[in-house]
């Protein structure tokens, strides 16, 4: 009954958050699954390593499908997040932490910067509702 609740906890979360807050969430999910993978690795669990760095995978393979390319920062990212999808690939293949650890290394950079920029984006937002007199800013 706990697990239950928890689960639809969760997906009122998801099902409700903002863009912003979903990549966010995305990005912990890639991190959490690395951390399961490089785990697994370590305690020579082949198959839930495969299991927990294929759906790392499948979020970096999101993060790449949803690159809007008009964009300058996007042309940045992209090879980021191709050389970390890379480097998960072959850490999986080969058992291989340090490649695993590589990739989380600069998932966990993109993530806190992303984590910064929504903080900034909030402040600048809650100012402009004070200086307009009115509007949302929460």
């Amino acid at each position: 009954m706990v697990n239950n609740a928890a689960e639809a906890y969760k997906r009122q979360q998801i099902m409700t958050a903002t863009p912003e807050a979903l990549t966010l969430m995305l990005y912990n999910g890639c991190l959490k699954f690395m951390d399961e993978g490089i785990k697994a690795v370590e305690e020579k669990q082949w198959e839930a390593a495969n299991i927990a760095l294929q759906k790392a995978q499948a979020i970096i393979s999101e993060f790449r499908i949803t690159l809007n390319m008009d964009y300058d920062i996007s042309k940045q990212l992209m090879p980021l997040y191709n050389y970390c999808y890379d480097r998960l690939v072959e850490g999986n293949m080969k058992s291989d932490v340090s490649k695993i650890e590589e990739a989380k290394g600069i998932i966990k950079e993109l993530r806190d910067a992303w984590a910064q920029a929504m903080k900034k984006a909030r402040a600048e937002e809650g100012t402009k509702g004070i200086q307009g007199g009115g509007g949302y800013a929460g």
